[in-house]
């Protein structure tokens, strides 16, 4: 009981207290951080795609409330420390007698540091320096403050106070590896990456831990690389191959793929580095990363212009169910680009959407991706359109033989299916009634030896097989159906195209069993209306045309875009195609170097269509410059210039024709855009509305076709209400004066506004303006703005002197600002004098 006391300094006292401290709270307080740090190493996932961190641990962004931890572990460990200090420190004259209290004090920092809690475990590295500068875990403390300073980003400090501690002191063993590390660490930090490999190669020699070795000396292999230094990048990968089981194994692999990407393809042993690939993808102990390697085999084979092999071993890596989501990034990205290099966009495109769900959203990289999907989005689009409608056109051509013939072999197809479906829905069900007869060794139907039945063998889907059968007797029934509303139904509409059910699985959806398997069932389905033949045909054709603008404009590809418009031009198109398919195939010949056929094009051109702007193009070339009077865009901008102006009429007029003569261009979808709002703001909400859903559904692939998507959405509804709000004097609110004028009266106008300036410039207290609005086609209003007050508004005249009195006699009303915005909206002027007192 004496020797409990922690008030005398006494040797039975200090010892008692030292050794209940240290095999007591200290020695569980260690274990519990030790548990909790090998969570994190086991939590943690390195980016090998980057230059590793000197020390294993994530950061997280997570705000964590006091009294809360990120690892019970840490806390635990904390507690440990805070109990050793509390329960065992002897303090006699300001002077602190048990030993073990630095231990406990640094064991507190670590807990702190390890739960990311960075400024109270500065707090406990600092009081160790404050209050035992004599203690044998001074250095550590040191170095420990100093990695919790560089977690707060104060680098310059960190590496001032580690270069002091290595001139003054003399560091050895695992001391001087953890100074070096962080302190390499620090310059990293700070982008001095020379000096940062010098410090960790002395910490790779010093340290005992040969983890950390392998570590380290593959990070300086990363720099080397970074800086470009291939040869000594692959000595120190060698150094940590050499290692091979004293440290974890992902160093040696990823050392050797580091190597791998080093290599020399004009001057190295490719049959070397084939046979040590080959010898990586079938030693047993490299399965968990057979991921990577699939991948760098697929570089190799990509490098080495063997495009099919390198095919292979991308979706060998894919398959693996990898955990490294950049990896997998980059396998789709590889793929996309890959099939863009060949044309092939759709798939491009769909390889590309895969990529973007591996990457951060709104990452640098993933913006990256997503603008390549973008630029594909119209020529999917287009490309599905022209598949479906080929496809469609082809069986409409076809004689009733031919089609008999062609859908008894597509019925054949379905009938070899069907029955390999059968068998192996009829296998499944076998081994899901085995599953469901023995559960764990037990009969299903059994109760236990309680007498209560057997919950696992009961609950269906705790048996995986009879899960397994019930997936595929669902797709038997109802085939493969997206998880959306209304999923049962078959017949929903589809965009890309019309007429798209002969190519759709629909059709067999729908189909009953007799009529899956007979012909005639298809044949019917095939389009005989000569409206409708033509409808698909057209679609068709401007799908062929777009296509043709798109890989000549977006993607150069000059030789697809030819075959494109040559089938178009075979395909007996629209009139309104002709002229600028043929100058667009002109185009195309020149870039080609074909120059005979560019003569006969543009022979053509100038003879058949003379009056035409590209007939004038291709005789006066020298005289017509990109942005001529008569260029789409030249006449769009003086055309915008009139909307301003309220020039409604003019623009609508103006934009149909412009409409129609640059039909397939792309400058078509900003006149339909003009010409929408020009409708609205003279015609109202109806006109308005009708435009838009005709501009997002003739041009939903364009920006004016999204923006008129978006407006669908977004503003159409806020506006729909044509209801008048009140207007209360009490509210302070915007008013309006409003002069209303017919088309009788248009002259008038102008002389009025003027005048109305004059007399508001007069008006003391308050700061008013005039504009003109036009309301319809019949009707134009002068407007007051600035009035604070209905009252005021209403009583406008008695702000007038006896003499502007005699100047402004027209007849005005009040309005609210909403509800003159609802008015001019809505076209609804009578509805609100009938209601108002104006």
């Amino acid at each position: 009981m004496v020797s409990c006391s922690r008030k005398k300094d006494k040797f039975i006292n200090r010892n008692f207290h030292a050794v209940t401290a240290e095999f007591n709270a200290l020695y569980n307080g260690y274990n519990a951080l030790q548990q909790g740090r090998n969570s994190l190493n086991e939590s943690y996932f390195d980016n090998y795609w980057d230059v590793l961190p000197i020390e294993r641990m994530q950061i997280f962004e997570d705000i964590v409330l006091p009294g809360q931890s990120k690892n019970d572990n840490f806390t635990r460990a904390e507690e440990k420390a805070i109990k050793a200090i509390q329960k065992h420190s002897i303090t006699v004259e300001g002077k602190e007698k048990n030993p073990q209290m630095d231990e406990a004090y640094l064991l507190l920092g670590k807990a702190r540091y390890f739960d990311q809690r960075f400024i109270p475990a500065l707090e406990a590295f600092n009081y160790i320096l404050y209050k035992y500068p004599a203690s044998d875990k001074i250095n550590q403390a040191k170095i420990w403050r100093e990695k919790t300073n560089i977690r707060l980003d104060n680098d310059d400090l960190a590496i001032k106070n580690l270069k002091r501690l290595l001139r003054q002191e003399d560091l050895e063993g695992q001391d001087l590896a953890d100074a070096t590390a962080i302190l390499a660490q620090g310059y990293l930090n700070t982008k001095i990456v020379d000096t940062a490999i010098t410090q960790l190669e002395i910490a790779a020699q010093a340290t005992k831990s040969s983890d950390e070795r392998g570590r380290y000396r593959f990070i300086q292999g990363q720099l080397y690389n970074q800086l470009g230094y291939k040869d000594s990048a692959n000595i120190v990968f060698d150094k940590v191959i050499e290692l091979n089981r004293k440290t974890p194994r992902i160093y040696m692999i990823s050392a050797y793929l580091e190597k791998i990407k080093n290599f020399d393809f004009e001057n190295g042993n490719k049959l070397e580095t084939t046979e040590l690939l080959t010898e990586l993808e079938e030693n047993r102990e490299n399965r968990p990363f057979l991921d990577k390697i699939y991948h760098q085999i697929g570089e190799f084979k990509r490098k080495n212009q063997l495009d099919s092999m390198a095919v292979v071993y991308y979706n060998k890596s894919l398959r693996t169910n990898s955990q490294d989501r950049i990896l997998k990034a980059r396998n789709y990205e590889i793929l996309g680009d890959m099939n863009f290099d060949k044309s092939i966009y759709r798939t491009a495109g769909e390889y590309y959407d895969s990529t973007m769900t591996n990457l951060v959203l709104n990452s640098k990289p993933y913006r990256v991706i997503k603008r390549k999907r973008d630029n594909l989005e119209d020529v999917i689009y287009y490309e599905a359109i022209a598949q479906v409608n080929d496809s469609i056109l082809n069986l409409v051509n076809l004689t009733e033989t031919e089609r008999l013939t062609y859908f008894e072999t597509l019925i054949t197809k379905l009938k070899e299916k069907a029955e390999q479906e059968k068998e192996k829905a009829e296998a499944e069900a076998r081994s899901a009634n085995n599953g469901l007869a023995t559960v764990n060794n037990k009969i299903g139907s059994q109760a236990n030896r309680n007498g209560a039945p057997n919950q696992a063998a009961v609950f269906y889907f705790y048996n995986p097989t009879t899960v397994a059968y019930g997936k595929n007797e669902f797709v038997k029934i109802w085939g493969s159906r997206p998880l959306e509303d209304n999923w049962r139904w078959s017949n929903k509409a589809k965009t890309g195209g019309a007429n798209t059910t002969i190519t759709n699985n629909d059709v067999l959806a729908s189909a009953t069993e007799d009529e899956k398997f007979d012909p005639q069932f298809y044949i019917s389905k095939i389009p005989s209306n000569e409206k409708e033949i033509d409808s698909i045909s057209k679609e068709r054709n401007y799908a062929y045309y777009q296509l043709g603008l798109i890989y000549k404009e977006k993607f150069k590809e000059y030789g697809l875009a030819k075959d494109k418009l040559q089938s178009l031009l075979k395909s007996n198109p629209e009139e309104r195609l002709i002229l600028p398919l043929k100058y667009n195939l002109y185009k195309i010949y020149e870039l080609l170097g074909e120059n005979d056929e560019a003569l006969i094009t543009k022979n053509e051109i100038i003879k058949s269509y003379p009056e035409s702007r590209y007939a004038n193009i291709l005789e006066h070339p020298e005289l017509v410059s990109d942005r001529d009077e008569n260029s789409p865009e030249s006449l769009y901008e003086a055309l915008y210039i009139q909307h301003e102006n309220q020039e409604y009429l003019d623009v609508i007029s103006k934009s149909e024709d412009y409409i129609s003569r640059f039909d397939g261009e792309p400058i078509v979808p900003k006149f339909e855009l003009l010409k929408a709002t020009a409708s609205g703001r003279l015609y109202g909400y109806e006109a308005y509305k009708e435009a838009i859903s005709t501009l997002a559904i003739n041009y939903a692939n364009t920006d004016e076709g999204k923006q008129a998507q978006n407006i669908q959405k977004s503003l159409l509804p806020k506006i729909a209400s044509s209801k008048f709000t009140e207007e209360n004097d009490s509210i302070v609110s915007n008013h309006k004066v409003v002069f209303k004028f017919t088309d009788q009266e248009s002259e008038q106008i102008l002389g009025f506004q003027s005048t109305l300036d004059t007399v508001l410039k007069s008006i003391k207290y308050y700061d008013l303006k005039s504009s003109v609005d036009v309301y319809n086609p019949n009707t134009t209003l002068v407007v007051v703005h600035g009035l604070k007050n209905a009252q005021v508004a209403k009583t406008f005249d008695q702000l007038l002197t006896k003499e502007n009195k005699k100047k402004i006699k027209a007849p005005y009303f009040a309005v609210s600002s909403a509800n003159y915005q609802i008015i001019q909206i809505h076209k609804n002027l009578d509805s609100y004098l009938n209601i108002d007192n104006n």
